[in-house]
């Protein structure tokens, strides 16, 4: 199954690159300063006055550099793709092809800093070293479970906000595809008996979301089978498993106990984040509710391909490739929300913030519209961007709204 695609390779030949540098200004035009000129003001001596106003005031960074519109996409090549551990130069196309979709979709200056390590300290140590560059961060592809260390370290640490596109979102746009599909079906999501397989940050975000969103029966599976409370070996508290602790002590409220053949069965939904191509069967999928919808959504190849999910009796079959219909794919929802973090500067997202981005998208397919291979909006839907920032925006300026303000102090 794993093919070389030879036009992919034959283009990026041919580019040397997918991104580069472009100035805001040129150095030929004056702007009204035709006795200092433009290259005396950008640089020595007239970038001087502009140095030192900022070293009185570190807030003005964001008014006279790029700060405010720059995101470092931060990996160390553990966990590319479905491809696992191909180290920093593998995963170095991967990022430039984000850094072109945040700015075609977002208009954000995204910089992949694909890093020589994989040390969880000397990883955090380099974010907090960039962080004055930068408007925000974008952890991309580090493996699980040392990320979530990462994640809360960095927002703990920063002044900046720190988004994981694994975990927030693929969770985000898995939500709005769900949302969509259950009104194909006529389900409810309170209703309905979900299955994730894989528990890493993409299974970890999805479950936190879907809770969030009112699903009540949810089974998350990884290499061992169901994940339940009790399970002996998440009963010691080893901080490796304290993101599958919390997932078991808030689903699989029945104690299913088994592998993913046995607890998929009766299940309304299959959400695959696994990374391992052909992990459910024909079988498993007859296994299933009627008009059972199937996300197989590992990259670049799926839990099971959507012939044989449609053959099997699914209804409503989403990959994450772009040569399937329903691509339930990340990108739809990155640029949006990186655009909103660095619009309102804030430092975070919470599930509840979301959940509202993921209503937004899925309300992109009108009724009259949606249809069995058509569940979310194209990523180059032009109305994502201004619908899913202005939402989020609005959902982000509320919970400002909401943190008590200290005391002053006199």
């Amino acid at each position: 199954m794993n093919i070389p695609n030879e036009d992919a390779i034959d283009l990026h030949r041919t580019l040397r690159g997918k991104i580069e540098i472009h100035n805001r200004v040129s150095i030929d035009a004056s702007f009204g300063h035709e006795e200092k000129g433009t290259l005396g003001l950008i640089y020595t001596p007239g970038v001087a006055s502009v140095a030192q106003e900022i070293s009185k005031n570190k807030e003005l960074i964001y008014d006279y550099t790029s700060k405010w519109n720059n995101v470092a996409i931060v990996c160390d090549g553990t966990r590319v793709l479905g491809l696992g551990n191909i180290g920093p130069e593998a995963a170095l196309p991967v990022m430039e092809g984000k850094s072109v979709l945040f700015k075609v979709l977002g208009n954000i200056n995204a910089i992949p800093l694909c890093i020589a390590t994989q040390d969880k300290e000397e990883i955090v140590r380099f974010v907090k070293a960039i962080e004055p560059c930068f408007g925000a961060i974008n952890i991309e592809d580090i493996e699980s479970p040392k990320v979530f260390d990462i994640i809360k370290r960095l927002r703990d640490e920063l002044s900046i906000p720190v988004f994981h596109d694994d975990q927030h979102g693929t969770a985000v746009i898995t939500l709005a595809a769900l949302i969509n599909s259950l009104k194909i079906v006529d389900k409810k999501i309170d209703d309905i008996k979900v299955v994730i397989s894989g528990a890493g940050s993409a299974g970890y975000g999805i479950f936190k979301i879907l809770k969030e969103a009112g699903s009540k029966n949810i089974v998350v599976t990884d290499s061992k089978g169901a994940i339940y409370e009790g399970r002996k070996d998440l009963i010691t508290a080893n901080s490796q498993n304290l993101d599958k602790q919390e997932i078991a002590r808030n689903s699989n409220s029945n104690k299913l106990v088994g592998s993913l053949e046995e607890v998929i069965r009766k299940a309304d939904v299959f959400i695959g984040v696994s990374g391992k191509t052909g992990l459910v069967t024909e079988g498993m999928v007859q296994s299933m509710n009627h008009d059972a919808i199937v996300f197989a959504l590992s990259n670049p190849y799926p839990e099971i391909l959507p012939s044989e999910a449609h053959k099997a009796g699914a209804r409503i079959v989403g990959t994450g490739r772009s040569d399937y219909p329903n691509q339930v794919n990340n990108a739809v929802v990155f640029p949006s929300v990186l655009r909103a973090l660095l619009d309102t500067r804030a430092k975070e997202l919470d599930e509840k913030m979301l959940v509202t981005a993921s209503y937004a998208i899925a309300s992109l397919v009108e009724k009259t519209h949606l249809k069995e291979d058509y569940i979310i909006p194209k990523v180059n839907d032009p109305r994502i961007l201004p619908l899913v920032t202005e939402t989020l925006k609005k959902a982000i300026e509320s919970t400002l709204k909401d943190i008590p303000k200290p005391a002053k102090i006199r």
